[in-house]
């Protein structure tokens, strides 16, 4: 009788601890790499990401001036192909991540696993939290994958058209400065990027909304600058041209070169309106700005997830 009475008791006993345990926030993190790793479109679109990235050193290795511009102004050439190959990485891994944010949040709501987790114990923000550490995880593999092809490529292609790597003792502490710049701007522009994913999916609360939401806003958002245009000629006001300084997206494509000198004399375009005349019109912005207002967007984004899975409930 005590032995059948210990050995319910030890399986009660069992059994309240298996109901009462949660996963941890790391065991949170794995699950969603695990789940990231075995999706078709996670390894479709990194092919196609290495793809776009290779394609201009292609097209760089066939150019007929190749050789000469090495060997003549080999700095210059070497910033060329920085600001191509890292604004290449920047847009396209932005627009991988965000592909990739607004499936791992979209997807939950859409499957209905997000109340299957949130029903053994999973805390709404702890979920959200998880799933931001797995994507930003990825990103910064994604960059340091992207920096060393690049820089392989670039490599490559010194050496296979000029038989040496004699051009990178043209490269002094300034370009390497401008690199590290720009390498850090690509870094905020993949956290507004995945906070925009983010903040999508959880208005949306569905995979269709918050990915078509977060693919069209940079494309809408730089037509904008084009519809302001528009509106400054009807009006000739200042006022819609001056606006675009505070559009997200102009800001993220020019932040590079408005903070070195260097790169934007070779080929940056100011965030300002010129009419036929040469006046300038709107504001002509500086590194601090587009960091400023890139800021400020990746706060509201983050503001609007978290406050809205922390007050609204999941719902059939």
């Amino acid at each position: 009788m005590s032995t059948v009475a210990t050995t319910t008791s030890t399986a009660s006993q069992e059994h309240l601890h298996l109901h009462n345990a949660t996963p941890s926030f790391f065991g949170l993190v794995r699950g969603e790499f695990f789940k990231v790793l075995r999706q078709w479109t996670t390894w479709i679109l990194l092919v196609l990401l290495l793809g776009v990235i290779i394609l201009p050193y292609i097209i760089e290795f066939t150019a007929p001036n190749v050789k000469t511009n090495i060997q003549t102004d080999p700095l210059h050439f070497f910033y060329d192909i920085l600001s191509i190959g890292l604004a290449i990485l920047r847009v396209f891994s932005g627009i991988y991540l965000l592909i990739i944010a607004a499936r791992m949040v979209g997807l939950e709501y859409q499957l209905g696993t997000i109340r299957v987790l949130l029903s053994r114990g999973v805390g709404r923000l702890q979920l959200l939290f998880a799933k931001l550490l797995t994507v930003s995880i990825i990103a910064l593999i994604l960059l340091v994958i992207g920096l060393a092809l690049n820089y392989l490529l670039t490599l490559i292609l010194v050496a296979g058209v000029t038989g040496n790597l004699n051009a990178y003792s043209a490269l002094n502490s300034q370009f390497w400065l401008d690199a590290r710049t720009y390498v850090l701007t690509i870094l905020l522009n993949m956290a507004v990027t995945i906070l925009l994913a983010f903040a999508a999916s959880v208005v949306g609360r569905s995979l269709s909304f918050g990915l078509s939401a977060a693919l069209v806003f940079f494309p809408i958002d730089n037509i904008g600058t084009v519809v302001m245009a528009l509106a400054y000629r009807v009006t000739h006001s200042d006022f819609w041209v001056s606006a675009t300084a505070y559009f997200l997206g102009p800001n993220l494509n020019i932040m590079p070169t408005a903070i070195s000198s260097k790169l934007e004399s070779i080929g940056a375009s100011p965030l300002f309106q010129t009419d036929q005349a040469g006046q300038t019109h709107g504001i002509l912005v500086d590194g601090t700005h587009t960091v400023v207002v890139a800021v400020v967007y990746g706060v509201i984004f983050a503001a609007v997830a978290i406050f809205l899975t922390w007050r609204r409930d999941v719902m059939e």
